[in-house]
């Protein structure tokens, strides 16, 4: 009999939160009076970059966000960056402060990101957060919105205690693997920080009870590497050339073969709508949270 897995859709799992969203919003508007604010800086003319942003500010305007867009040309200077995202930081409009990137090569991310207030980073990249993060401190911490997501996908199989399983965390990058490996020990799970280089990475995977990957290549988790009935959690998002669709067309796959792993899963998330849609919906949840942290309520 085939194998049939829980398909953790972020749609549906994106427009709950949404709506719970909205919910807290409407207390926050009736105890403090403060609608939260989220400002979104794009340099430059990155189709891709213009289609988040524009995802982004759809999601702040239908929950009802105060909801800015700045738009800076491509030669943009670093100074002229920093300069706006001081501004926003003195805004007491604005609760939440997201740069877009990449940014040009003129332009140090790392120092516009450092830039931002760490009560006002939803993005949850600025160093004091990752040190409350890492240091367990969640409860005052603004928590990466992807791992956020992976995280609350991972509750709605396991529970909010993981004690017992073993996770295993295939990346480590400062967005997602990480921060993942974190929220995880949060949770009590027992976690395995892997990536491209480690040997015998597919025995390591094989072990998992909750496998993220997060490592950037294209169908790299086939289904020999998978624990059956594990939990899959697929963070890639890697466009490939389809020439069964046409000449020069593309698909977008994970860095999981879905449908390989599929007949050894207990739950995989796909790719698209998966993931994705679940880090706007944490952006949201983030810039209500500071909005709160900001008024005390």
């Amino acid at each position: 009999m085939a194998n049939k897995p829980i398909i953790l859709s972020g749609t549906e799992y994106r427009n709950t939160v949404l709506n719970t969203v909205k919910e807290q919003l409407e207390n926050l508007l009736w105890i403090s009076g403060r609608q939260p604010g989220l400002a979104v800086i794009i340099v430059g003319d990155d189709p891709a970059s213009r289609v988040y942003v524009g995802a982004k500010a759809k999601a702040a305007d239908w929950c009802g966000f105060l909801s800015r867009k700045y738009e800076l040309p491509e030669t943009a200077s670093q100074e002229e960056v920093l300069t706006l995202v001081a501004e926003l930081n003195r805004d007491q409009s604005i609760h939440g402060i997201l740069v877009q990137l990449p940014l040009p090569p003129q332009i140090d991310s790392e120092r516009v990101i450092q830039s931002i207030s760490p009560s006002k980073d939803v993005d949850g990249f600025h160093f004091s957060n990752i040190g409350k993060l890492t240091a367990g401190r969640i409860g005052d911490a603004l928590v990466p919105c992807t791992p956020l997501g992976c995280m609350h996908m991972i509750k709605e199989v396991h529970g909010p205690d993981l004690a017992g399983l073993l996770a295993v965390v295939v990346g480590r990058s400062n967005i997602v693997g990480k921060p993942m490996a974190s929220l995880l020990l949060a949770a009590n799970a027992t976690v395995t920080i892997a990536h491209s280089r480690t040997p015998e990475l597919p025995r390591i995977c094989a072990q998992a009870d909750i496998l993220v990957a997060a490592v950037g290549r294209p169908g790299l988790i086939k289904a020999d590497w998978v624990k059956p009935g594990a939990t899959v959690i697929d963070v890639g998002i890697n466009r490939i050339s389809a020439p069964e669709l046409g000449a020069d067309k593309t698909r977008l796959v994970g860095d999981v073969d879905f449908d390989s792993v599929a007949s050894t899963a207990g739950a995989i998330s796909p790719v698209p709508g998966g993931v994705g849609p679940m880090t706007i919906a944490m952006l949201m949840t983030n810039t209500l949270r500071a909005a709160s942290l900001i008024s005390g309520t």
